[in-house]
This record gives C-alpha cells, structure tokens and sequence, in this order.
C-alpha cells in the first residue's frame, strides 16, 4: 500500500504575468511546502486551477514534480474531468509521466447516478495501473458520493481512498465504519481535519498547508497519540484561517496569501479575479493575526 503520509498540499500553480506556467516559481514554492509539512503533492487540482490547465499543461506539471523529487515526495496527478474517457487517457499520460498516485473528482455538471458514479471509477480504475483517490466534493460539482456507494467504490481495483469535502460527518463516518481499514480517508476540508481524522481519517488535502503545514502536521499528530485536547486546542486556535482560506472562491485567498507572505505564485488565470478591496483588507488582517504576513 502506497503511504502518502498525513499532510497532502493541493499545490496552487504558479504563473507568470502571462498567465503562463512560472517554472521557477514552482520549483521554489515546491521546496517549501516540502520543508514545512507537506508530506506529498496533489497537482493540477481545484486549488491548482485545474479548470483552465491545458492537458500538456498537466502532463508538464507532473513531469516537473516527478524530476524535481525523484523517490523523495510522492506525486498526486489530479486527472479526473466528466468525461470518462477523457478520463482515461489523462490518467495514462500521469502514470507514463511518472506519478505516483491520481485523484479522481466526481464527474461535475452532467450528475451521474450513484451507480453511474461506480461505473466510471470502475472504468478508469481497469484502465490504469496506478493507485486512485476519489474526490468527492459536491460544492462543486452537483454530486455526491454516498457512503453506500463509497464502500462499493471502495472495493474497486487500484482504489485506495478518498478526499471527502461532503462536510457531511454522518456520511463521512458511515464511510470510516464500513470501508476496509486499508482504505483512506482523507479530510477534504482544512476545517474537518480535526474530526475526521480523529473518527479514523488518515489525514487531509489541505488548501491551509500552504501556509501553516507544520502546524497541521502537528495536529495530526497528537490525535493519532491520543492527545485530543491539545490537538483539540490547535483546530480552535486555527479555525479562522482553516475557514478565512474559503472567504470567497479558492484559490484565490490562498494565492493572496502566499504573494502577501512573499511566496511569489503570480495571478489567477480568468474567470478567477483578484479579492474585492474590502475582502483583502479583512484577509489581510487575519493573517496578520496569525504572523503569517
């Protein structure tokens, strides 16, 4: 079983005032959620805009990722679209071009069933030698993954887990409860972090690692030895920015975040647009809050 370990950063990607891919800024940023919690790297997901990446933008992207590391990080290529045999072959391109593990999100837009749902990850998962994460984040795409179809989908080849954004802790639960115990859950959700991996979760894919890994890292850790009130007092103590992070539309206070705290990661590519004036001066009083900025 692949160990992707506890903190998974969903890398924001980096571009230029071109709107082009800034590979020297990627290679920085990459050294430093690895120096400060990361244990693995999802790119080209939600938070890395993934929306208007082109494929070979993709391809290139895990390829760096892939070179950079070598053995030393593990590589989570987001591949999933809503269309199953796009796909398909998105996830052959990551495997040749040397990732470690996908991540698959729920078909958005066209809705597919519940068993619609296990039919696609039931495809891509035949097709692809690579261990899978599902996505399942239903703010976004319309569709949920059910904790009885979660279990199904959990018995599939290659499957090896989840990212649950649901925030839906009954369902996350029943997943917890009824899955094997080599199946992962990670939160999906920097704010149910705590209580999911407190329930049993393996741990998260975070947005907020971007900019307090270690701290994350940290809680994590005294859950999984039993000190629930000391990681109790950690989420409280971070509850602001686990949510100040999703004030509007992420990534676009994350990438704030980071350009403020003098990571340079250049600016969102369109239809995503900079923060409202008064939104960044609230942001921006938070993270000075935390000496973040």
């Amino acid at each position: 079983m692949i160990d992707l370990g506890e903190v998974i950063t969903a890398m924001v990607t980096p571009f230029n005032n071109d709107y082009d891919i800034d590979w020297q800024s990627t290679d920085k940023l990459m050294d430093y959620l690895v120096e400060n919690g990361s244990d693995s790297l999802l790119l080209a997901g939600t938070t890395g805009e993934s929306p208007t990446l082109t494929d070979d933008e993709k391809i290139e992207l895990f390829k760096f990722g892939r070179k950079k590391f070598q053995d030393k990080i593990k590589i989570i290529a987001g591949t999933g679209t809503n269309n199953t045999y796009h796909t398909v072959e998105l996830s052959k391109k990551a495997r040749a071009a040397g990732a470690d593990a996908l991540l698959l999100v729920t078909p958005y837009y066209n809705k597919p069933t519940q068993s619609g749902l296990v039919k696609h990850f039931e495809t891509v998962s035949n097709s692809v030698d690579i261990p899978i994460i599902v996505y399942n984040v239903p703010s976004r795409t319309c569709c949920n993954i059910n904790s009885k179809t979660c279990v199904t989908i959990s018995g599939l080849k290659n499957i090896i887990g989840i990212k649950e954004a649901s925030a839906d802790l009954r369902q996350i639960a029943e997943i917890i409860r009824d899955t094997d115990k080599d199946f992962k859950i990670y939160s999906g959700n920097d704010g149910d972090t705590f209580a999911i991996v407190a329930l049993g979760g393996a741990g998260v894919i975070s947005v907020a690692s971007h900019i307090i890994g270690r701290e994350i890292k940290e809680m994590i850790g005294f859950i999984k030895k039993g000190s629930i009130a000391a990681a109790a007092d950690m989420h409280k103590k971070y509850l602001d920015i686990f949510y100040g992070i999703f004030m509007t539309t992420s990534p676009i206070p994350i990438k704030k975040a980071l350009n403020l705290k003098g990571i340079n990661v250049g600016p969102l590519r369109p239809p995503l647009y900079n923060m409202e004036p008064a939104e960044e001066e609230t942001f921006s009083k938070l993270l000075s809050k935390y000496n973040i900025i």
